[in-house]
């Protein structure tokens, strides 16, 4: 399997695209440091992956402290030896106009995104300098264009983006790949929050979106965890500082 040996830390990696992203790692051979800001969930997806043979550790953690991320990534090396991959799917979302927008609707979303990635990727620099060798994958969105609603979740993806390209070009020396994945529509816990949100059915608020996409159907979890893994393969080595928009059409 492509992933033999190496070793995965994913934040946000018990629910949707980073439970997905964790089990895809897990399924090609790779030992994954499952991450979540409440133990038990982070447990749960650790657990199914030993329990189908594969090697996980859940690890709790605030991405927007210091200490809790530097301890997260300290207690992955320890327990596996090494760091190969981060991927940060952590995020939240505070949505509002911006007139109805509070500092701490902004503060939130910011902290959790764009100073959790830099956290992480800060810490996790470390080991990968240390190997030469190493990919990390932030995770963006078709929101970093622009979105009704979304100035802090707009402006925290678009910064990821920026993130990638800028770390892509301090760190290639040392054989350190980092990309970003924007997703458009997928189907998670998150996206079904904002139609409770808004007032509109589940069912109705996937149909109007696959409506709107080319390929007439919403994205799922895996569809962004195969692209995600495509990334920390060797198929893309040559490939670093850019940002793939996975959303179903242009």
């Amino acid at each position: 399997m492509r992933f033999d040996g190496k070793v995965a830390l994913v934040t946000g990696g018990a629910r949707g695209i980073g439970a997905a992203t964790s089990e895809r790692f897990a399924g090609e051979g790779a030992a994954v440091v499952v991450s979540d800001l409440d133990q038990k969930p982070a447990e749960e997806t650790a657990g199914k992956i030993s329990g189908g043979g594969g090697k996980a550790l859940a690890v709790a953690c605030d991405v927007a402290q210091r200490d809790a991320v530097e301890a997260m990534v300290g207690q992955a090396v320890k327990e596996f030896g090494r760091l190969d991959f981060l991927v940060t799917c952590a995020g939240i979302t505070r949505d509002n106009l911006v007139y109805k927008m509070t500092e701490e609707d902004w503060d939130a979303v910011i902290d959790t995104h764009l100073k959790g990635t830099f956290l992480c990727a800060q810490a996790a620099q470390k080991v990968m300098v240390e190997q030469k060798s190493g990919k990390m994958v932030f995770l963006s969105s078709v929101s970093a264009l622009g979105n009704r609603g979304q100035t802090n979740y707009s402006a925290a993806k678009a910064g990821l983006q920026a993130m990638a390209r800028t770390l892509a070009i301090e760190l290639g020396r040392y054989n350190i790949n980092v990309n970003a994945v924007a997703p458009g529509f997928v189907e998670t816990r998150m996206t079904q929050a904002t139609a409770e949100r808004m007032g509109v059915g589940w069912e109705d608020f996937k149909k109007a979106a696959a409506e709107n996409t080319p390929l007439r159907r919403t994205g799922k979890p895996e569809d962004i965890a195969s692209v995600i893994a495509f990334l920390c393969s060797e198929d893309s080595s040559f490939v670093s500082g850019q940002t793939i928009y996975v959303r179903g059409g242009p």
